[in-house]
């Protein structure tokens, strides 16, 4: 099976932006980790993009290896590819969390 490509909605790549700045500010380690296990979790996604909990509409999330945060992504069938909406922390208010400003969902 060809892997889909992907593609970041750019509120997904500003949390995933602000999250690296934090985790590097703490350590270059940390910084590098988190960058590691987003693009883990991307990988995963794009390969076998079905296979993650679909948790809201058409939203399917998987959670990052050893960082507290959810990648939230749809598949774009037609064009073969992920669309991530979100990376989103885990102790961030949950009712917010297919929410974004602006976007219908």
């Amino acid at each position: 099976m060809a892997a889909y490509t992907f593609l970041f909605d750019p509120v997904a790549a500003n949390e995933y932006e602000e999250s690296f700045r934090w985790y590097e500010a703490q350590s270059i380690i940390a910084g590098d980790g988190f960058i590691i296990a987003v693009q883990e979790a991307i990988e995963a996604a794009c390969t076998h993009p079905g296979r993650y909990r679909n948790t809201h509409k058409n939203l399917r999330e998987l959670t990052l290896k050893k960082y507290p945060f959810n990648l939230i992504y749809y598949i774009n069938e037609p064009v073969k590819q992920i669309v991530i909406v979100s990376i989103y922390h885990h102790k961030r208010n949950p009712k917010w969390k297919y929410k974004k400003p602006g976007k219908k969902l």
